[in-house]
């Protein structure tokens, strides 16, 4: 199993309306082709301008497979625009990662 971690960091007052944005626009269309994310997370302490989500792909083919599907999508290219021009987002950060040896996540 191979994890896609995406760190996301808005801009200070920005994460309310970006998140709302993704909910109402972006999480259908996502979803749909790459299924339901492992885990979607918000900061509780810490940076509180940050969100995590964490989404589960069989391997790196199925990744590709998956995300290139998804870049077609016109809903997809719709929020992304949309998104952009909110501008919320500062910065973004993925990791590819594998469970360790003796984790053997619930998919």
């Amino acid at each position: 199993m191979l994890f896609d971690v995406r760190t996301y960091t808005c801009k200070p007052g920005m994460i309310k309306r970006h998140l709302a944005l993704y909910r109402e626009k972006g999480l259908e269309p996502q979803a749909r082709h790459l299924g339901e994310p492992f885990a979607y997370l918000v900061t509780e302490t810490g940076n509180v301008n940050q969100y995590i989500h964490i989404w589960a792909y069989e391997n790196a083919a199925d990744r590709e497979r998956r995300r290139a599907a998804l870049w077609t999508d016109p809903q997809w290219l719709a929020y992304t625009v949309e998104s952009a021009s909110l501008g919320a987002l500062e910065a973004q950060e993925n990791r590819l990662m594998t469970p360790a040896e003796f984790f053997q996540p619930k998919r």
